[in-house]
């Protein structure tokens, strides 16, 4: 655990490290570009954080071939190399387009490349578990769909990033509960080098977004911009296929026959919000004829802030809502049952239900208009001038998130 244990302290403190420096040059070199129709912030902010995030990666990645747990996978194969050269081609585009906002079809091209390039490395969805059986496909079907996910997923991580802090804290919350599954199936069924690779990963991207949040926070000082979205898609998209395409289902315990589907319904969970918020833009916008790829303000955290939420009241609801169905599912496989598994996503479900329907701005509006809450200064002075104090609020607290 010690291996572990260094590589995401080294992942975080690089991290930190070079986000304030790029913070430094971004601020003395003016690199933070106009704020664009579609952004919640209101001030000019420098969008260069990924690269930042990149430096903690190689970082990460060179102190693990240190370490004789990661031994193996340096050795054997040349699939970390490839990770490396995957995540430099995503650095290098996603910088050019923090920069010069590049067409789309470039960035998808480099998407598409970066995740061909780990599945030639073999680092790709070679079976897929059917009770206790596998499906194994041809190499070619297995090549083309893991292309098809792992691009998949990095344009859902980057298209929720949108306010302070919600990428890096939703990676952080699934990564931690995905590296705990890892090393739970790695005690069960011995260790796997595939196995190991994802465990690998997910922490890297622990420490990566723990040393960049800090700048992320609300409200932010510096975004990670496509360059860190993208990148941190990367490696969940890589670290989840590592073990959904490669563990035989039968070396699992069947006192539960949903256990043989955990590889598959685990990474689901951790991306659901994700992936759901990719799905409705891309039909939004495919229904109104527009390219998928068509940016617009109508995202999940959008309509957030649309309801009355905060920018950080809206993070924390993205926040309960990956922990929620990630604790459930992770449940079922450590507890073998269905009943503690339900009751954590029964109540978690409800309490971020209630977060979600009632945005703590109208419960203290509703409080102040019956004398159980003193009213803010702001609002005194917004009412004083004849202006909605709701309104008001509203315009106060959409500011500096991306």
């Amino acid at each position: 655990m010690l291996a572990y244990v260094t590589v995401v302290a080294v992942a975080a403190l690089v991290t930190a490290a070079a986000s304030w420096g790029v913070l430094r040059l971004s601020r003395r070199f003016r690199l933070a570009p106009e704020v664009r129709a579609r952004d919640v912030h209101t001030a000019p902010t420098p969008r260069l954080g990924g690269i930042a995030m990149f430096l903690g990666i190689i970082a990460a990645f060179l102190v693990a071939g240190t370490q004789q747990e990661f031994a193996s996978l340096f050795e054997q194969s040349n699939q970390m190399w490839a990770l490396l050269g995957s995540c430099a081609i995503i650095a290098v585009v996603g910088v050019l387009d923090d920069l010069l906002d590049l067409d789309w079809m470039i960035k998808l091209a480099a998407q598409l490349v970066a995740s061909g390039l780990l599945a030639w490395s073999g680092i790709q969805i070679v079976s897929l578990p059917f009770g206790d059986t596998l499906i194994i496909g041809s190499p070619v079907v297995n090549f083309v769909i893991t292309v098809f996910l792992m691009t998949l997923v990095m344009n859902a991580v980057n298209f929720l990033d949108g306010l302070d802090g919600l990428v890096a804290g939703v990676a952080i919350i699934a990564n931690s509960l995905f590296f705990i599954y890892t090393r739970l199936l790695n005690d069960q069924i011995g260790r796997v080098d595939s196995v190991i690779l994802a465990s690998l990963i997910a922490l890297v991207i622990v420490g990566i977004c723990v040393g960049f949040l800090p700048f992320n926070w609300h409200r932010a000082r510096m975004f990670m911009g496509d360059t860190g979205a993208l990148l941190v898609g990367l490696l969940m998209a890589t670290s989840t296929v590592s073990v959904t395409g490669q563990l035989n289902p039968a070396a699992l315990d069947q006192k539960l026959v949903l256990a043989s589907y955990i590889p598959i319904i685990l990474p689901i969970a951790v991306l659901a919000l994700p992936l759901a918020d990719f799905t409705l833009a891309v039909v939004r916008r495919l229904r109104a004829g527009k390219s998928p790829f068509t940016a617009d303000r109508l995202h999940l955290h959008h309509r957030l802030l649309d309801m009355g939420h905060s920018p950080l009241q809206a993070v924390c609801i993205f926040y309960a809502g990956t922990t929620v169905l990630s604790v459930a599912v992770l449940l079922v496989f450590t507890t073998q049952s269905f009943l503690l598994p339900a009751i954590v996503l029964s109540v978690g479900g409800l309490a971020t239900f209630a977060l979600l329907m009632y945005p703590a701005k109208r419960l203290r509006a509703a409080a102040a208009e019956r004398g159980l809450v003193p009213l803010t200064g702001r609002r005194t002075r917004a009412g004083a001038a004849g202006v909605d104090p709701a309104r008001t609020e509203d315009a106060a607290e959409r500011t500096q998130s991306e």
